[in-house]
């Protein structure tokens, strides 16, 4: 079971509410060679503050194009993308990624941890491209290992935890910068049933205390844990609604067996 102190992040997130993502008739072209690929068409969407949404759809639906957007890893072809009232889609390189650093923290399936260097270390890493001192960095290192559970393992290299315990590493390292929206694209891809569990625990507490949570899956037991739904079809927004009767993670991992079973 992941155990995690109630997370304060009244540093992390304004406390009124409002759109934190606001997308308007996004289109997005992809030209390969003589043919151009229309990934996005149109899509509009918004995303409060302190909101848990899953994006799901198929391979070629548009939605890993669009978390790419949101991300502000690519920019639209078209059409407006505001992050926290700021219109990002007009801006350069180097204005994008230190909105990337500032304003959202990042979880892929493939943990990217530097495999020679301790927990600790790998969440500090972050906070070397911030405008933070290096003791402002190991405490904020040290509070987000302690936020997903993992205080007691922050000397240990990646090497001597588990896959969960690894990608609890990542979001920790997600969450150092002190981020207005956590982006997660397919976190469970890499692990076992249980170990998915305890990561959908981990964001469901992060939620809970005021953090506003993306998720990009293909799993529907994943996204279920979301409170609400987006599906993506053909570059297109197909559905989107509230998920009911969502079920809390920390009563799933009641019944589910663990790896002494």
């Amino acid at each position: 079971m992941v155990t995690i102190s109630q997370p304060d992040v009244s540093q992390t997130t304004a406390s009124d509410h409002g759109a934190v993502i606001q997308v308007e008739d996004v289109h997005k072209y992809y030209d390969l060679g003589e043919t151009r690929v229309h990934a996005l068409r149109g899509v509009t969407v918004s995303i409060e503050r302190g909101e848990f949404v899953a994006i799901m759809g198929a391979s070629g639906s548009g939605k890993s194009t669009f978390m790419n957007i949101m991300g502000c890893l690519d920019k639209p072809s078209s059409g407006r993308y505001l992050l926290e009232g700021i219109e990002v889609s007009q801006l350069s390189k180097k204005e994008l990624a230190a909105i990337r650093n500032r304003k959202i923290g990042f979880v892929f399936q493939g943990f990217n941890l530097l495999s020679r260097t301790t927990a600790q270390e790998n969440v500090e890493l972050p906070t070397l491209y911030a405008q933070v001192s290096k003791e402002e960095g190991q405490k904020r290192a040290r509070e987000a290992l302690e936020l997903v559970g993992l205080g007691d393992r922050r000397m240990h290299f990646p090497s001597q935890l588990s896959g969960g315990q690894q990608q609890r590493v990542a979001v920790a390292r997600a969450l150092v910068n002190r981020p207005s929206i956590l982006l997660a694209d397919e976190p469970t891809g890499n692990l076992d049933s249980r170990t998915s569990v305890e990561i959908m625990e981990v964001f469901q507490k992060l939620n809970d205390g005021g953090l506003t949570v993306v998720l990009v899956t293909h799993e529907a037991d994943v996204a279920q844990f979301a409170k609400r739904s987006i599906q993506f079809r053909d570059g297109k927004i197909r559905r989107d609604e509230p998920i009911m009767n969502r079920p809390l993670a920390a009563e799933v991992l009641k019944s589910l067996p663990t790896l002494e079973d």
